[in-house]
């Protein structure tokens, strides 16, 4: 049975607790822990844990009950908690984003490294059936070469939602939309594709007058295949419509799945090729549905990879390469150039003081509520 502490009893920690709680015969939360200990103990509360509430994660460091620490806290606190509880001989599964600059991963990396435990970083959406499936047809390159990449990530958010006291700022946030909500999206294309070699961004704030941060960024990406493609992250859409599309050489594939082929009459028009449909169709569909979805499913690999000494599908080199193209993204907005991967470890947007020195504060953060009474969140939209 593997002893699980919760550190963040936030909106996001109810998806944790939930995936937990799907492995009753091989998981056991044992310790909850939030600045504000009552929500730490509502938690306990309302899922009905036989478990510890505590104010100070520290508190549970020396804790020999403890294998298995989820961090759901603010993205600004991530590190620090992360190496805390690796140096002291325990397992770590943090929230998205990993943390708040590249020195903060491989800071986490290392320690990781030093312990010899497990680091997971949180990005669910890679145990979703349709996003899995597209994984394994693009692998096979039963489209061919991919030659041009679509990242829709369209949410929308209000205005009162960067009143939240850690959301809006470049200090306790870490960045906008790109870094907190696009992230699930840029960790598919990188995971899907790789990291390109170069971006070119811009972003602005444009709904949002209580938060430095940005609500809206645009890139341009260039693959060393000769591949391009674009990410748009935005909370200001209405609908919340998100989609991957790959545009491939014989196909285009999409997550939500969508498939369609184009083949040339002889004055070069397209005609739908239903044959070759059928047949990316037909592999598709021979992969079983992913047994658990979303954060139980990653819950589920990380348990796996404790029980059988394993490794786990996203670890922190996986979570580091997200953030690099998240922080290229805020590069080359910033500064109005394209920017060239990978960063170099001198580069001024390696650390988080030099992100913070060259970013741009599009208003003054002007509201703060410490939390807000309706707790319900939407992790996904369309």
């Amino acid at each position: 049975m593997i002893k699980v502490a919760i550190v963040g009893a936030g909106a996001i920690s109810s998806r944790h607790v939930e995936g937990y709680l799907k492995f009753p015969e091989r998981a056991k939360i044992v310790a909850v822990a939030d600045i504000y200990e009552d929500k730490a103990a509502k938690h306990v509360s309302d899922y009905h844990l036989d478990a510890v509430s505590v104010s100070d994660y520290k508190q549970l460091l020396a804790d020999p009950n403890i294998d298995l620490v989820t961090i759901c806290t603010p993205p600004s606190t991530h590190a620090q908690i992360a190496i805390d509880f690796l140096l002291a001989g325990k397992h770590v599964l943090v929230e998205k984003p990993m943390a708040a600059s590249l020195a903060e991963c491989d800071a986490m990396i290392a320690a990781a490294k030093k312990s010899g435990k497990i680091l997971s970083v949180v990005a669910q959406n890679r145990f979703r059936t349709p996003w899995m499936k597209l994984k394994r047809v693009l692998d096979e390159k039963l489209a061919g070469e991919i030659l041009h990449a679509q990242v829709n990530s369209y949410w929308w958010r209000g205005h009162s939602y960067y009143d939240l006291w850690w959301r809006g700022t470049w200090e306790s946030e870490g960045g906008g939309c790109t870094l907190n909500h696009a992230v699930h999206h840029i960790d598919a294309l990188q995971w899907m594709m790789g990291l390109p070699t170069e971006v070119y961004a811009m972003m602005s704030n444009v709904a949002h007058d209580n938060a430095e941060v940005e609500d809206i960024s645009m890139a341009m990406l260039r693959f060393a295949s000769g591949g391009v493609g674009q990410i748009t992250s935005s909370v200001v859409h209405h609908g919340q419509e998100q989609q991957l599309v790959f545009q491939c050489q014989h196909a285009r594939l999409s997550a939500p799945w969508n498939l369609y082929a184009s083949a040339p009459m002889q004055n070069g028009f397209p005609e739908r090729n239903t044959e070759f449909e059928q047949n990316i169709q037909d592999f598709y569909d021979k992969f079983p549905d992913v047994e658990y979805q979303e954060h139980a499913g990653q819950i589920e690999n990380v348990l796996t990879a404790l029980e059988n000494h394993g490794e786990v599908l996203i670890d922190g080199n996986e979570g580091r390469k997200t953030l690099e193209l998240i922080v290229a993204i805020y590069k080359s907005a910033s500064i109005g150039k394209p920017v060239r991967l990978p960063l170099a470890f001198d580069d001024p947007f390696y650390t988080k003081d030099g992100l913070m020195a060259s970013v741009p504060r599009f208003y003054e953060k002007t509201g703060s509520v410490e939390r807000f009474e309706n707790n319900i969140i939407t992790t996904s939209g369309n």
